[in-house]
C-alpha cells in the first residue's frame, strides 16, 4: 500500500480494460486518480466504485483527439488538486484490417487516437509537470507488442504502436535534457483479455477458441489479465523508477522472447 501515496494520475481510457484496472491499482496504491474516457456511464460508475472502496476518484469526459480538450482536462484536474505527477496514455481502439483491407478513414482513426492523443496528452503533461512546484512527474504511453513486431491483419494499429514507442524515447530524451525532472516511458502489452481483444475473438466467429489459442502461443500459457498490465504502470508510475526513462517495459507472457 502506498506506492503512489498522494500523487494525481489522469488515466485516458479509464473507464474499462487496462484503464479500468490501473485506475483501481493506483487508487488503492494510494493516489488520487482522474479518469476520462467517452464511455460516461461506465467511467462514473467506475469511480464511484473506487470510492466506494476507500479510494479517491472521478471521472471526466474527453475525446483524447480533441487538442482543446486536453487544455480543458488539464485546467480542471489543476483546479481540483494543484498538480499532476502521472498521466498515462491508455486511451487506444483497434482495427482487424491487413494492408490490403484497410481504409484510410481507419487508418487515420486508429493513428489519432492511438498515436496523436498519445502526443497531445504527452505535451500537455510535459506543459504542467514543469510548471509546478515542485516540478516533475512520471507519462507512461501504452505501446503494445504491436509496436516492437509485425502482426498481419493488424496494419494501422502496428504503426500506431509502433509510433508510440519512438515519440516515448524522443519526448523522454526532450525532458530529461531540459531538467525537467520528467520521466517518459512506454509499455508494451501482449494480448490482454480486455473488451478490446474480446471483440478481435468476436471477428473470428468463436471467442472461446480464440481464447485457447492465444494460451497456446504464448509461453506462459495464456493471455494476460489487465491487472498484469497494471502493475508495470505502477512502477513506471512510482519513485520507485526514478532512474528509468525512454524505456519500454515488455509485458508478454514471454510471446516476443522467441
Amino acid at each position: 500500500m502506498g506506492r503512489v501515496e498522494g500523487k494525481v494520475a489522469l488515466i485516458t481510457g479509464g473507464a474499462r480494460g487496462l484503464g479500468e484496472a490501473t485506475g483501481r491499482l493506483l487508487a488503492k496504491e494510494g493516489a488520487v486518480v482522474v479518469l476520462t474516457d467517452v464511455l460516461d456511464e461506465e467511467g462514473t460508475t467506475l469511480a464511484e466504485d473506487i470510492v466506494a472502496k476507500g479510494g479517491h476518484a472521478t471521472y471526466l469526459h474527453q475525446d483524447v483527439t480533441d487538442e482543446a480538450a486536453w487544455a480543458e482536462i488539464m485546467s480542471t484536474i489543476m483546479g481540483a488538486h494543484g498538480r499532476i505527477d502521472i498521466v498515462v496514455n491508455n486511451a487506444g481502439i483497434v482495427d482487424d484490417a491487413n494492408v490490403e483491407d484497410t481504409t484510410l478513414e481507419g487508418w487515420r482513426r486508429v493513428n489519432s487516437i492511438n498515436s496523436e492523443a498519445v502526443f497531445l496528452g504527452t505535451r500537455e503533461a510535459i506543459k504542467v509537470m514543469k510548471a509546478q512546484d515542485p516540478k516533475g512527474g512520471s507519462i507512461v504511453n501504452i505501446s503494445s507488442i504491436a509496436g516492437l513486431v509485425g502482426i498481419d491483419n493488424l496494419a494501422a494499429y502496428n504503426a500506431s504502436k509502433g509510433a508510440v514507442r519512438l515519440f516515448t524515447k524522443s519526448a523522454a530524451l526532450h525532458v530529461a535534457k531540459s531538467g525537467y525532472n520528467i520521466r517518459v516511458n512506454s509499455v508494451h502489452p501482449s494480448y490482454t483479455w480486455t473488451p478490446m481483444v474480446q471483440q478481435l475473438g468476436d471477428n473470428t466467429g468463436d471467442r472461446d477458441e480464440f481464447y485457447k489459442a492465444l494460451a497456446a502461443v504464448h509461453p506462459l500459457g495464456r493471455p494476460g489479465i489487465p491487472e498484469d498490465v497494471a502493475w508495470g504502470i505502477l512502477y513506471l508510475a512510482s519513485d520507485e523508477s526514478t532512474w528509468v526513462t525512454g524505456s519500454e517495459l515488455v509485458i508478454d507472457g514471454g510471446i516476443t522472447a522467441a
